[in-house]
């Protein structure tokens, strides 16, 4: 599990609810619509206009983009 100090603003990560022990994992981001500074910050589920509190989640995993080589072969390939 990542730990709530160590979140980034603006990424993206795999996380659960704290609240519901069943939930499925979800992707979620970490959100500054309410200011930059780390107690404003909120998460947002993807697909949702929602906003919750980090401490209502379990981080499992930062979800990386791919890099821009991957990026271009993806490209080349689709063409």
């Amino acid at each position: 599990m990542i730990p709530i100090s160590r979140l980034e603003p603006d990424c993206f990560y795999w996380a659960k609810l704290r609240s519901d022990r069943g939930a499925d994992v979800q992707i979620v981001k970490v959100s500054t619509v309410f200011g930059v500074e780390k107690e404003y910050w909120s998460v947002a589920s993807v697909g949702s206009d929602g906003h919750r509190m980090p401490a209502d989640f379990e981080f499992v995993a930062k979800i990386v983009p791919p890099s821009s080589k991957i990026k271009i072969a993806v490209e080349l390939a689709a063409e």
